[in-house]
């Protein structure tokens, strides 16, 4: 959609200023709430539970410790200097890969979890498609005492079987998917059908900024720490960044890391979108980059379909990035121009992970390493440039699918 340069301006500062989401639970055109009538009376509780509860003094304390003493924050801010020599940058990488159960998806799930024990749930359902969502909600659900069962596509429980037995391990019900593309759509559509089975006793806990209102404000309000404490971090070592880079699926590590340097006129925000293997619709993930407006699980915002309106399957090499939507804030700061949003190929992905492993040391998750794959792009277009990467999560869960794909390393001691 185009906005006049005017208009953007106008709809930045109201976001700055707080007013985003609006009371529809909408941020300019996108966002919402598209759910069945079934489903109405448990979002407008949950809508009441997030503005009574997440601003109270005792919910904060109770967050903020289990953050400190369970999560492990503040997680680190890393210094990459050989990336920074390869890239021709100063890079930084965010690491909630060092976070508990590894990726960000804890920050949401505990707050999510201590929520719904507030309001009175005696079950939670999850979605997941890396696994990590569902890894983070049977530790959560584990933390707090509430049984937790957890919807994953077929295709998803194949290649992140390392993650499903943590997950069962941590007391969760996985539940496999078999029907639609077998990947995370499914899973949410799954996860949907429990929740209307059982609106009263049900909580959903999503795992990325998606869904109906209140859900994206929600998810984005629990991972805003990512960006707080990275800004912080930054400062006390010199100054913002010239740029800063996550990856983008649903958007919940990306909005996070964002939403603390959006006043930051100087600082450029690139969110980087799967590429997959190709450009044609089925064989990338890329929404923000060649999707079109409407509706999908809960909210209006960009997406993946075909001329006959029908929902797209998706492709990528990471199975957190598979999906055919994105949150609604990620399409409402695209269209504003305050966030630019790119892409990175499977190969590109595969290659920065590699490259990050020798030059530091660190595995990232193959999700993450399409925020690097973008970060090296930039970097080569703007030398000398202060960088921060935020790594999603680390690239442990990621083994079975890495088998299939030789490091250039193996490559290089074949020859």
């Amino acid at each position: 959609m185009e906005i006049q340069r005017e208009e953007r301006e106008r709809l930045l500062k109201e976001l700055l200023a707080g007013r985003f989401p609006d009371a529809a639970g909408r941020f300019g055109p996108f966002g919402g709430r598209y759910v069945p009538e079934t489903l109405m009376a448990a979002v407008t509780r949950l809508e009441e539970g997030v503005r009574t509860t997440l601003r109270s003094p005792e919910f904060e304390r109770q967050l903020a410790a289990e953050l400190r003493d369970w999560v492990g924050r503040p997680t680190a801010l890393t210094h990459a200097p050989e990336l920074g020599r390869r890239w021709g940058a100063e890079v930084y990488l965010k690491r909630e890969d060092l976070a508990h159960t590894g990726a960000h998806k804890i920050n949401n799930a505990i707050g999510q979890a201590l929520l719904a024990k507030q309001l009175g749930a005696k079950r939670i359902v999850a979605e997941t498609g890396a696994g990590q969502h569902g890894v983070a909600s049977a530790a959560a659900c584990a933390r707090v005492g509430l049984p937790c069962t957890v919807y994953m596509g077929a295709v998803d429980v194949a290649r992140q079987a390392p993650n499903v037995d943590r997950m069962r391990r941590l007391g969760a019900t996985v539940v496999a998917v078999e029907s639609g593309d077998q990947t995370l759509r499914a899973a949410i559509d799954e996860a949907i059908r429990d929740w209307v089975s059982d609106p009263e006793g049900t909580y959903y806990l999503i795992g990325s900024a998606i869904g109906p209102h209140p859900y994206p404000y929600l998810v984005r309000e629990l991972q805003a720490v990512i960006g707080r404490e990275a800004r912080a971090q930054l400062l006390e070592r010199g100054g913002l960044p010239d740029a800063v880079f996550a990856c983008v699926g649903g958007g919940s590590n990306a909005i996070g890391l964002f939403h603390a340097f959006l006043g930051d006129r100087d600082v450029r925000l690139i969110g980087v979108e799967a590429g997959g293997r190709g450009t044609a619709l089925g064989d990338h993930s890329a929404t923000l980059s060649a999707g079109r407006p409407g509706v999908l699980h809960g909210n209006y915002s960009m997406l993946l379909y075909d001329d006959d309106g029908l929902i797209h399957e998706t492709h990528s090499v990471s199975a957190g990035l598979d999906y055919p939507g994105v949150g609604p804030e990620h399409a409402f700061l695209k269209a504003i121009g305050r966030v630019d949003y790119v892409t990175a190929s499977d190969d590109e992905a595969l290659a920065a992970l590699d490259e990050c492993c020798e030059a530091e040391g660190i595995l990232p998750a193959l999700e993450s390493s399409h925020a690097l794959a973008g970060a090296k792009r930039w970097a080569k277009e703007n030398p000398g440039a202060r960088i921060l990467v935020g790594l999603s999560g680390r690239g442990d869960k990621d083994m079975p699918i890495l088998a299939q794909y030789p490091s250039r390393k193996e490559n290089r001691d074949v020859a």
